[in-house]
């Protein structure tokens, strides 16, 4: 992508979202990992709110490696996929202990290794929890890079990372992933993007780009 466009979109999600953050409540790598792994298909509002009490029941990685599956399973039955998160959580846990020594391992490789962690969760506890420069792609970093080209339509979610640790510098990967998740999350929405008040309307592959573009001119 050419660099003045790229400089272009970083700038401009400096202006809307400077303070973009994670939004997922934690306090610790543990309760990151957690939390990261309950926010699939799922939005952080609702794994904050299960969290609140979750957090005080379990509050070490034996807690949830010797919990037994039911109670677990009830414990998080408000959010969606429940009895497969409760599962691979309380797998999670027991690989920590035997292999980890009970923490949190820091590399991308170590913790794709755990039941239920897959690349996008590696690279947000890697980046939030360690500050290791990292670019997780979840549906919201997926939709506004290949709106904004960054990436092609068909593109994998591996191959949209790639494309966006080549575009973007690296000191800017984990600001950069926060931004785009907060654009994709209050501006440019799935079903109903803002496209009326859309700094970057001229330069996106949205299908109804010309009907705004056209309203403005008008």
């Amino acid at each position: 992508m050419n660099k003045d466009k790229v400089n272009r979109i970083l700038n401009t999600f400096d202006d809307m979202y400077p303070n973009a953050k994670c939004e997922l409540n934690h306090d610790n790598h543990l309760q990151l990992l957690i939390a990261v792994m309950l926010s699939a298909q799922t939005t952080d509002a609702s794994v904050n709110k299960l969290t609140l009490q979750l957090f005080q029941k379990y509050q070490t990685v034996e807690d949830y490696a010797y919990a037994p599956l039911e109670e677990l399973e009830q414990d998080l039955h408000s959010i969606g996929l429940y009895r497969n998160k409760a599962k691979n959580i309380k797998a999670m846990a027991n690989q920590l202990i035997e292999r980890f020594d009970g923490q949190v391992p820091s590399t991308h490789e170590a913790l794709m290794s755990l039941p239920g962690v897959g690349r996008k969760t590696a690279n947000v506890v890697v980046s939030e929890g360690f500050n290791v420069p990292a670019i997780a792609v979840d549906t919201h970093v997926e939709r506004i890079s290949k709106r904004l080209g960054f990436a092609k339509k068909d593109d994998s979610v591996e191959v949209v990372e790639q494309k966006l640790q080549k575009a973007i510098p690296k000191q800017r990967w984990t600001k950069t992933h926060h931004q785009m998740i907060f654009f994709g999350r209050y501006h440019c929405k799935s079903m109903r993007p803002n496209c009326q008040n859309c700094p970057l309307i001229d330069i996106c592959y949205e299908e109804k780009r010309e009907k705004y573009l056209k309203e403005r001119s008008s």
